[in-house]
């Protein structure tokens, strides 16, 4: 008998249909003989109505009754759920962040976990009852509720399944597991029975949509096995687990792109110490984030800094830099929106030369010309225009080799 930890997602919980049919899975589990707490969503819209709501009364509304508001959803979708159980003879009852209580900092809107009492859920659980759990909210520091940011269920999933030392966390969603690449441009992307964590981390980072970037560097930190499956298919999907419990590394697991990038170059800036500081600081200080980076040296004395930063945070870095351009001395600002970062991830690269040379080779035959190149351990990544986004994606896929037979 294993302890698990199902969770839900909005489109998985759209409407009283689909509800049942998450009733049905999760007696299915029950009547295995596993002890089970599940974690669901808001359903599908309904958070964004009422954060559409506490806008229109006021852009700057006060962070603690707009988690009062928007906690809401995951409220309705807990209830709803044990009444679901209850009708087919599964015992549940739900609970919201507050009642474990699932303890946050005072970060009210964009709260972190701290920590999560799980011993009630273990006894109950232990007793054969279903724990239904509102994701996204605990309690902050002023007894107040308090929700983790957009995705922020994915987190509570394996904050909770760290915290119920469950055996592993599943996250129902409408995929079906993890693919080499987004299976909508290349189509013979193959869904990946394993993926590291470090992988998985890296590939949210710079693209993937399959899980939310703060929940699979919990999982990481907190070694929880997570599987990632389809709400709608009855069938595996992939396991993100610990990198030793893969035994055959691919060179390369996936790719991945993003088109929320936009680039910035800020031209012939005089070449002196602190000139980076100066720019990157300014940007800080307007909490704008800068991803990509790459300097240029002129024989005159100047350099060029181009960086990438968030497509929305672009207007602001642009102001912010403008304001800025009597202390930095820079002669012009340029920006242009319509690029795209491509990503090549893989554990295999650690021991393995020549993967970013095949990437830029394969870039090189359709002519697409990068712009701006950053690595990590694991991780290439470049910026092409974005026009060029699914032509790299597909020659990237086959050039390593990624494709379904």
């Amino acid at each position: 008998m294993s302890r698990i930890v199902m969770k839900f997602g909005g489109t998985s919980v759209a409407d009283l249909d689909r509800i049942r049919a998450v009733a049905a899975r999760v007696k299915r589990v029950v009547d295995e003989g596993h002890e089970v707490a599940v974690v669901v969503s808001a359903m599908a819209g309904v958070t964004n109505q009422l954060v559409a709501w506490c806008q229109q009364l006021s852009p700057l509304h006060d962070a603690r009754e707009y988690d009062t508001v928007v906690a809401t959803g995951e409220q309705v979708t807990t209830g709803l759920l044990a009444i679901a159980l209850q009708e087919i003879g599964v015992e549940a009852r739900s609970w919201q962040g507050w009642q474990i209580p699932v303890r946050t900092d005072s970060a009210h809107s964009t709260a972190r976990i701290q920590g999560i009492d799980g011993s009630e859920l273990i006894r109950r659980m232990g007793q054969g009852q279903v724990a239904v759990v509102a994701g996204f909210q605990g309690l902050a520091p002023d007894n107040r509720i308090a929700t983790l940011g957009r995705g922020g269920s994915d987190t509570s999933a394996v904050a909770l399944a760290a915290a119920l030392k469950a055996d592993r966390c599943d996250i129902y969603t409408d995929v079906d597991g993890v693919y080499t690449t987004d299976p909508r441009i290349v189509a013979a992307a193959r869904k990946l029975d394993k993926i590291s964590y470090e992988e998985m981390l890296e590939l949210a980072s710079v693209g993937a949509k399959v899980l939310q970037t703060r929940s699979v560097e919990l999982a990481m930190n907190e070694r929880v096995r997570v599987q990632v499956l389809s709400s709608f298919k009855d069938e595996p999907g992939t396991l993100v687990v610990d990198e030793d419990e893969i035994v055959e590394k691919q060179i390369v697991a996936g790719i991945a792109y993003s088109r929320d990038d936009a680039k910035i170059t800020v031209r012939r800036v005089p070449d002196r110490p602190g000139i980076a500081a100066a720019i990157f600081g300014t940007l800080a200080g307007h909490n704008v984030n800068v991803d990509m980076i790459v300097q240029n040296i002129s024989a005159d004395g100047t350099t060029d800094l181009t960086f990438t930063v968030g497509k929305a945070d672009l207007p602001r870095a642009q102001a912010a830099l403008a304001e800025a351009q009597p202390q930095i001395g820079y002669a012009d600002l340029l920006a242009d929106p319509n690029v795209a970062k491509i990503s090549v991830v893989g554990v295999g690269m650690r021991s393995h030369a020549g993967v970013a040379n095949t990437m830029f080779r394969a870039l090189a035959d359709r002519a697409i010309n990068i712009q701006v190149i950053s690595t990590s351990e694991i991780k290439v990544s470049v910026l092409i225009a974005a026009d060029y986004t699914e032509l790299a994606v597909r020659a990237l896929h086959t050039a390593y080799g990624l494709d379904a037979a």
